[in-house]
């Protein structure tokens, strides 16, 4: 089998159920923005980080593909077996953090990304993650997103915030904090 099909040439691609779509379509651009999330998260799991959060980031992996499917999916004529998004992946989340922050310092500043690669990492995962559940919002009002999706990448973006500082606070990595000029 090849893996290039010559079908997009013409700027158009198939969504779950065979609906054809232009590749600027909104469904195409949520689902490429999570699968460039996917990407970083792998990057993350590839620095020097524990290997319970590198066991998290693989769930989280994981969870992405599961959205990733479900945004490619045309919600009127798909009828494959799309995988389930449970609000038990959104607790798994709030758990980490929940953990993550008895460890962490009170935040008392904005904290600018930067400190070392995995926290740089951490930061731009972050950004692309915030990029993604704004999409993922805009497509709910033209069309169907499981709700699950927007709460996840909501979630997802604060444990990424809070990783970074768990990784910074394990490396003895000062935080980068913002101190506005007045």
């Amino acid at each position: 089998m090849k893996i290039y099909t010559k079908t997009g040439d013409k700027g158009f691609t198939s969504l779950i159920g065979g609906t054809r779509v232009a590749k600027h379509h909104l469904r195409i651009e949520s689902y490429g923005t999570v699968d460039e999330l996917n990407s970083y998260i792998g990057l993350i799991c590839d620095q020097d980080i524990n290997g319970h959060d590198k066991e998290i980031l693989k769930q989280i992996q994981d969870r992405l593909f599961t959205i990733g499917s479900s945004l490619a999916a045309d919600p009127e004529k798909s009828k494959m077996a799309i995988p389930d998004l449970h609000m038990t992946d959104v607790e798994l989340l709030e758990r980490e953090m929940d953990a993550m922050n008895e460890q962490l310092p009170e935040l008392r500043h904005f904290i600018l990304p930067g400190g070392n690669n995995a926290i740089s990492f951490c930061h731009i995962a972050r950004c692309i993650c915030r990029r993604a559940e704004r999409i993922t919002v805009h497509l709910a009002t033209e069309s169907h997103v499981d709700e699950k999706v927007n709460i996840y990448l909501n979630r997802l973006s604060d444990y990424l915030f809070t990783l970074a500082r768990k990784i910074a606070n394990e490396h003895k990595i000062p935080e980068n904090q913002w101190l506005p000029r007045i």
